[in-house]
């Protein structure tokens, strides 16, 4: 009767979830579901949009909510118990979810709602109702006998071997570290060198640095750290995180790897795809794997150029103005960002440290809701709600004074979190069928550096690129008007578009009217100055060949992974192969970048890395709406949100971009933005 996990109440009980809730707990969930299957299937249920709303919807979407705050717990929040106990459902919940979409006789249900009441329905619900059935073919209802039961096989494992991945990357990087001297953190920002002093003293190592592969740790090594063997050691534990060339056997992720590729072309087959690849592009906007692989070499072709000219300029600069700290004259991979680094400084007169001083988070938050009100007219508001950590924050989203949703903010790394940054959905909005209106709820989580003392969370520029990022994602799930559940918010949006909106708020970060807003020094209270804003400007572009070529790669690499039968036995070859193709500056035979590459084998992004140059061209191109008419136009900002945001994914992603620009979407704006528009393809 105390389980947190069966309240109905609005929100997760988050605080009150324990690892011995989750098995009892799920499995009611599970028969209450099972048994709205069997209801919904029943020969005297008539094939009815809303009969199986009532049903179906209600039981499953209960059990998604609250396997949703187990799964996001066993992210943010992992301890051996939970993880336990959350690896001990997973299997069920997969096998439920997998029935479920395979259910043949469910499947005649919606085919005979779309021929009787196809036409009586709703836009939104038509589209719910094409997305349905397509989702059904995908995921086996058409297959019999044995195929279909390999197919809910393959599901099962293919669930395991992906938290499997996840867990080992997560494992990788909270189990590394080295208690650095002084004299090796040479170079290293005050900030970090307080954080990782005090931390190692906390674990009794007075006097020494505690270096950990987490981002805000790792990076500002690499990029500030002047002993070149403490970056080379940093660089290659976290390269080498979860393979055969890392600390413990038991978290390399090699034979996952090869199995889930193994298996997501044995199901492709089942489907009668050609590849894994045709399969993940079926819901997305593009046609096919060959599209894709065209889209991507032709922008690398663009960007080639500009990539070889930002490389040479490092390495000049390294053998000209840093040759006493490389004797050998050759730059390696761990002194890339240090060069990089001194090179941005030398060029633009700045660094990241200096723009970091002005970016407290209270500071970067303020100035983020005032936009978001004036551009949307929309107010977070802080609220209280239970939460699964100390420092997370919970906000209601309001519209002229009503409750339009709400949102969680979790913002700072720490054990047991997953690395990265993402949005999800706590819960959908959705007219239920009893008639109330269910208000949207949402995730954001980043990977930022704590608080140093008494002073605030201090952030780079990228950090609240990050965040403006996930932001949009959340706007995207927050601000629909859709009342559908399977295509309210991003449920339905095709997924090469889903990061449209995320990427088009990244661009409000370099606008100067807008970093007034976000930015006061940490010490003086003093704003941005006009200076230091040029300086970010003129480097905004700064190596933006080398990081345009990277990103490709990972693209080309995912796609050809998933488009090539048997690449399972040739991971490695088909990475160096990609990075011949593509790359003017390849990483040391010992990378193992594709161990720790969570986004195709953990996070839903198999064959659709891609998307987020895709939708990148749809982002810049948005934007430059927003460039021609005014960046603060209520009108622009009026016909974004409806066009865009309030849509969500009742219509398709193409049809709504061309509502809001008048047409369809062109790759110059991204190549202007990125300063690469006047080269040569």
């Amino acid at each position: 009767m105390n389980n947190p996990l069966l309240s109905t109440a609005p929100l997760p009980a988050f605080a009150s979830i324990r690892p011995e809730h989750i098995q009892p707990a799920i499995t009611e969930l599970l028969a209450g579901a099972r048994q709205a299957q069997a209801d919904a299937t029943a020969p005297t249920t008539p094939a009815d949009f809303d009969t199986l709303e009532r049903l179906l919807s209600t039981a499953t979407e209960r059990l998604s909510v609250a396997w949703g705050a187990v799964s996001h717990l066993n992210a943010v929040a992992n301890t051996p118990a939970l993880r336990e106990a959350y690896n001990a459902m997973l299997p069920a919940v997969t096998e439920f979810y997998t029935g479920l979409g395979a259910d043949e006789t469910l499947f005649a249900k919606y085919k005979a709602i779309q021929q009787t009441q196809g036409a009586t329905l709703n836009a939104a619900r038509q589209q719910a109702l094409r997305h349905w059935i397509r989702d059904f073919v995908l995921s086996g209802a058409d297959l019999q006998g044995e195929a279909k039961t390999r197919f809910a096989a393959i599901q099962e494992r293919a669930a395991e071997l992906g938290q499997a991945f996840s867990e080992h990357v997560m494992d990788a990087t909270d189990g590394w570290t080295h208690y650095a001297t002084p004299e090796e953190m040479q170079g290293v920002p005050d900030d970090v060198r307080t954080q990782t002093a005090q931390a190692a003293e906390a674990d009794g190592k007075p006097g020494l640095h505690k270096i950990t592969l987490h981002f805000p740790c790792y990076l500002p090594v690499m990029q500030y750290a002047s002993h070149r063997p403490l970056r080379e050691r940093v660089y290659r534990a976290y390269v080498t995180r979860a393979s055969e060339l890392g600390d413990k056997p038991e978290w390399d992720n090699s034979a996952l790897m090869q199995e889930m590729l193994a298996l997501h072309q044995e199901e492709a087959r089942l489907l009668g795809y050609a590849n894994y690849a045709e399969v993940s592009l079926v819901p997305k906007m593009a046609e096919s794997p060959a599209q894709v692989m065209t889209f991507l070499r032709e922008l690398a072709a663009k960007a080639r150029p500009h990539a070889q000219r930002d490389l040479d300029a490092l390495r000049a600069f390294a053998r000209e103005q840093l040759a006493a700290e490389f004797p050998d004259g050759e730059l390696k991979a761990w002194d890339q960002a240090y060069v990089s680094e001194k090179l941005k400084m030398a060029r633009y007169a700045f660094s990241d440290q200096e723009v970091k001083q002005y970016l407290t988070l209270p500071r970067v938050l303020e100035g983020l809701f005032s936009i978001l009100e004036r551009v949307f007219g929309v107010r977070l508001v802080a609220d209280t709600a239970e939460v699964w950590h100390e420092s997370v924050r919970f906000y209601r989203l309001e519209r002229q004074g009503a409750v339009i949703g709400q949102v969680y903010l979790d913002l700072y790394a720490r054990t047991g979190k997953r690395p990265g940054a993402w949005m999800d959905e706590v819960r959908g909005r959705w007219r239920r069928p009893e008639g109330m209106l269910q208000l949207p709820v949402a995730h954001l989580v980043c990977n930022f550096a704590s608080p140093v003392g008494d002073k605030p969370a201090l952030l780079t520029h990228d950090d609240v690129t990050t965040l403006f990022h996930e932001v949009g994602h959340g706007l995207h799930h927050l601000l629909t008007q859709v009342e559908e559940a399977g295509v309210s918010g991003i449920s339905g949006v095709e997924w090469d578009a889903v990061e449209l909106p995320s990427q088009f708020m990244e661009n409000f970060c370099w606008e100067w009217e807008v970093l007034q807003q976000l930015s006061r020094h940490v010490d003086t209270g003093e704003p941005l100055p006009r200076s230091l804003y040029d300086k970010m400007v003129a480097a905004k572009n700064y190596q933006a060949g080398l990081q345009t070529l990277r990103q490709i790669e990972f693209a080309l690499f995912d796609m050809r992974l998933h488009a090539e039968p048997g690449s399972e036995q040739r991971i490695q070859q088909v990475l160096d192969e990609v990075r011949a193709e593509v790359s003017v500056n390849p990483p040391p035979a010992f990378n193992r970048f594709q161990h720790s590459f969570s986004h195709i084998f953990a996070g839903g992004y198999s064959a659709g890395y891609y998307s987020y140059k895709w939708a990148e061209v749809l982002s810049a191109d948005a934007w430059s709406a927003f460039e021609e008419e005014g960046v603060f136009n209520p009108a622009v900002g009026r016909r974004y949100l409806e066009n865009i945001l309030e849509v969500g994914g009742s219509r398709d992603a193409m049809d709504n971009f061309k509502a809001f620009r008048g047409r369809e979407p062109s790759i110059e704006a991204l190549l202007r933005h990125q300063g690469m528009a006047t080269e040569a393809a």
